[in-house]
């Protein structure tokens, strides 16, 4: 029977692709973080900054961008549109501020007062993605890796897109990208805030979705392509206006296409065929439940023996699920009957298991949690460093346009959090192998790219933003994913806000203490050879300025590479359990 046009808009309204892909457009403007390195330079001329006082405002922007306590708080007890509106003013009044005292129309403030507003302002971030992320992996249980990469990979790709914008309106006064990224994500966010909220997503899988993601790559693989292609031509060619007019109306028609997917989820395939639409079982639900309720697959639903653990041989995690729940019922009955005797005691649960619902109390107490921590600290510090500095970095070595750098980072970082979560995927739902191997992978490539920054060969600046860019945008779509694995979903906002405080404390030990007192100190040693006016700003030339900070950003990285292989050796049996049955 057919649907009416009011049940297919009802169908459209509610569909899981919808959110997803309002989300999508959301985080496209939600990583101007990523702008930094291109309005720094604009800041530290108009206001006189030296590199260490420019670097503590950076210090700012990576706390604002990470601090998301009160995001994770509020998109608890409140709607996740209302956490958007916040997230929209905060950005607005931070950096609309920065950009009145850099414009002259408003007075300049105290350093301390300068990072505040950064902070202010890059704090919106947090809402945004932590209303996308948690409304992704709600209503997407078994496709966490997806999306989530493609979400965060957005963000990533924000900067890219902003910068084209930019481009677009063609302006002289370089505070104006300052203007941009104060009004533009207000402008997007506002008027889709609505879209964004859990739908059941669960009960609403189709025998179409495997196209739908692939539809979503295909864009997402286009846009990066299509943005580098632009960003060469425009770099190596005077083009007119008109051109590069052109060349964003093409973008924004790119960002456009996924909308087709609800439309036609909602308009087409549930018409032709209402058994479609299935519901798909949470990740370690056997009995239906609702998501956010602890399973304990393993051990029944209230009361465990203390002694199962001791006595489970090891390689029975290993087994196939069917096998392993048998072992493990035989091994409990025998120990029931040992406890009727009194040889054991009964013991109740004292908190949840790995893979269950945890809150960040509980999480906070686990070594796997400090694990994942660390390894970020390390890892995606290192490479936030290399983002804030780029403007810098790219001028020491004889570049002068530093916004080329700012959106290939940027297209790159996009495509490792879109290969990081499809890759990562592939690991665990082919061989159940634990996904924070696929980390220390990207760690690796970053200690390579690191290498590239130190010596600065021919092509440092191209080659090391690339293995950069891939390292620690793969980051934010392998963690995200791991800790809603290992800690759950119920509580995954505090959790990834949590773990996003690595950001700003990996950038406050590389860039506000090292980077900056290493390019200050080289900086001043350059200036003492020639003629220099106190008054001028320093500058560093030479792969010299950032020649130890990168060696030692390197080697900090092979350590993050070694702690995430203790997490791949601790939770093997936590992926076996979670993905081994899918391979049975």
């Amino acid at each position: 029977m057919a649907r009416t046009t009011r049940e297919r808009v009802k169908s459209f309204i509610n569909n899981r692709w919808l959110v997803f892909v309002a989300a999508m457009w959301i985080q496209s403007c939600a990583g101007i973080g990523y702008l930094f390195g291109s309005i720094s330079p604009v800041i530290k001329s108009s206001l006189n900054y030296n590199q260490k006082q420019l670097s503590r405002l950076g210090v700012a922007k990576d706390l604002g961008d990470s601090v998301g306590f009160l995001a994770g708080t509020l998109s608890e007890i409140l709607p996740l549109w209302a956490a958007l509106l916040v997230g929209s003013v905060q950005n607005l009044v931070g950096y609309g501020w920065v950009w009145l005292i850099v414009t002259g129309r408003a007075p300049i403030l105290p350093l301390w007062a300068m990072c505040i507003l950064i902070f202010v302002g890059n704090n919106g971030e947090t809402y945004f993605n932590t209303a996308a992320l948690v409304s992704g992996v709600q209503n997407f249980p078994k496709s966490r890796g997806p999306v989530v990469g493609i979400l965060k990979g957005f963000a990533g790709l924000g900067g890219a897109i902003l910068s084209q914008v930019y481009t677009m309106i063609h302006s002289s006064d370089r505070a104006s990208l300052i203007f941009m990224v104060a009004v533009a994500p207000s402008v997007v966010v506002v008027p889709l805030m609505f879209f964004i909220r859990p739908v059941g997503g669960h009960r609403q899988i189709r025998s179409s979705d495997a196209t739908s993601f692939t539809v979503i790559y295909a864009v997402c693989i286009l846009l990066a392509a299509y943005l580098m292609a632009v960003m060469l031509v425009e770099d190596f060619i005077d083009l007119s206006h008109s051109i590069i007019i052109a060349f964003t109306v093409v973008l924004f028609a790119i960002l456009l296409v996924p909308i087709f997917i609800p439309i036609a989820t909602s308009c087409f395939t549930a018409s032709t065929d209402p058994c479609d639409t299935l519901e798909e079982p949470l990740l370690g639900d056997q009995q239906g439940q609702d998501p956010g309720q602890s399973t304990t697959p393993d051990h029944g639903p209230e009361l465990i023996f203390s002694e199962v653990e001791d006595e489970k041989p090891k390689e029975v995690d290993l087994l196939p699920a069917v096998e392993r729940h048998k072992r493990i019922a035989q091994l409990q009955a025998k120990l029931m009957q040992a406890a009727a005797e009194g040889a054991v005691r009964v013991k109740r649960r004292r908190g949840p298991h790995r893979g269950e619902d945890f809150t960040l109390t509980q999480a906070l107490v686990k070594a796997d949690f400090w694990l994942i921590f660390f390894s970020l600290l390390l890892g995606s510090g290192s490479g936030l460093t290399v983002i804030d500095n780029l403007g810098q970095m790219s001028q020491s070595l004889g570049y002068d346009n530093t916004h080329v750098f700012v959106s290939m980072i940027s297209i790159w970082n996009f495509l490792g959090r879109i290969g990081g979560g499809y890759f990562s995927e592939l690991i665990v739902r082919d061989y159940a192998y634990p996904r924070p191997v696929a980390i220390a992978v990207a760690q690796l490539v970053m200690s390579v790219g690191h290498i590239f920054f130190a010596y600065g060969w021919p092509g440092a600046m191209h080659i090391g933003t690339l293995l950069i860019g891939l390292g620690y945008g793969a980051h934010w779509a392998i963690v995200p994913a791991t800790a809603s694995e290992l800690f759950g979903l119920k509580k995954f906002g505090a959790l990834y806000n949590f773990l996003t405080l690595a950001n700003p404390a990996g950038s406050l030990v590389f860039s506000g203490l090292i980077a900056s007192s290493i390019y200050d100190r080289e900086a001043e040693r350059q200036a003492q050879g020639s003629l220099f006016n106190p008054d001028d700003v320093l500058r560093c030339r030479g792969s010299i300025c950032y020649f130890l900070t990168s060696l030692i950003m390197s080697g900090f990285c092979l350590i993050a590479a070694a702690l995430s292989m203790i997490l791949v050796q601790r939770t093997k049996p936590v992926y076996t359990n979670l993905y081994g049955k899918t391979r049975n």
